[in-house]
């Protein structure tokens, strides 16, 4: 791949990072509530989930902080409870979007438990995000345009693939399902990617609460009779684009944050 720093400004590059990544580490919500999980710290509840969750016995609200508590002694209690919240949340309307997917619940370091998907926002809990760089060999970029009906970002740019890490399949599995899914890309085509590596943590207000996410990013030159596909119908449409008219689409904030950071991450180093 020819080198994609040679036409680059590495002074405005710089400027649009640092200022992209001040904009990504927001504070959360004033309103939220400490989420602790059998005593330890995992997220922050929005208000409309502290109400959703008040009922449950599982639950304790205090002035400081809403507490889930469960025995660490059993697996599968902790997931029914967790199981429990999420259902709640749903009947409250104060949800995500329902995937029938579920997450990693993340406290003191391991994981404790998974549930649906859609509980993560309005309780602040941790993810995990993959996403693939897909360079050219001559040193364009694969972007996706995400699909208008999408619930997040409808219609900016992206990078080629990127998606969040289920329940158990760990990152590397995560990016070579995603991969698949959203570019058609085999195990082949990605052969020779780079090691995934950790880009940040973000942490952003979002309508439906609070996002806290680590991104991690793999970088992949794709054979020139390699054409990525999407097959999951979440992408309106991929292709090739220039340094210069990726940066003028970053600076135009037609692509989402994490692409833009994800990108200029790269570009930088």
């Amino acid at each position: 791949m020819k080198n994609p720093h040679t036409l680059i400004n590495k002074a405005d590059l710089y400027a649009l990072y640092q200022a992209l990544i001040r904009d990504m580490q927001q504070p959360p919500p004033a309103d939220a509530r400490p989420l602790v999980f059998n005593g330890f710290a995992v997220g922050w509840a929005t208000p409309p989930a502290v109400e959703a969750l008040r009922d449950l016995p599982i639950v304790s609200i205090t002035d400081s902080a809403l507490q889930l508590q469960l025995s660490p002694a059993s697996p599968a209690e902790i997931n029914q409870g967790l199981a429990s919240v999420a259902e709640a949340l749903r009947v409250a309307g104060c949800a995500g979007e329902w995937r029938d997917e579920l997450l990693e619940v993340w406290a003191a370091q391991r994981c404790v438990g998974v549930i649906e998907r859609a509980a993560m926002r309005p309780l602040g809990l941790l993810t995990s995000a993959v996403h693939l760089n897909a360079w050219s060999p001559d040193g364009r970029l694969w972007i996706a345009r995400r699909a208008d009906q999408k619930p997040t970002n409808p219609g900016l740019w992206d990078t080629l693939v990127g998606g969040l890490v289920a329940a158990g399949e760990g990152l590397d599995l995560g990016l070579t399902r995603e991969s698949e899914e959203e570019a058609g890309l085999s195990t082949r085509a990605l052969a020779a990617r780079q090691p995934l590596r950790h880009c940040a943590r973000l942490h952003m207000r979002l309508p439906e609460g609070y996002q806290v996410e680590d991104v991690w990013v793999s970088d992949c030159v794709l054979a020139d009779d390699v054409t990525p596909v999407n097959q999951d119908g979440e992408v309106a449409e991929i292709r090739l684009a220039g340094l210069d008219e990726v940066l003028a689409l970053i600076r135009d904030h037609r692509f989402t944050k994490e692409a833009q950071l994800i990108i200029l991450d790269r570009l930088r180093r």
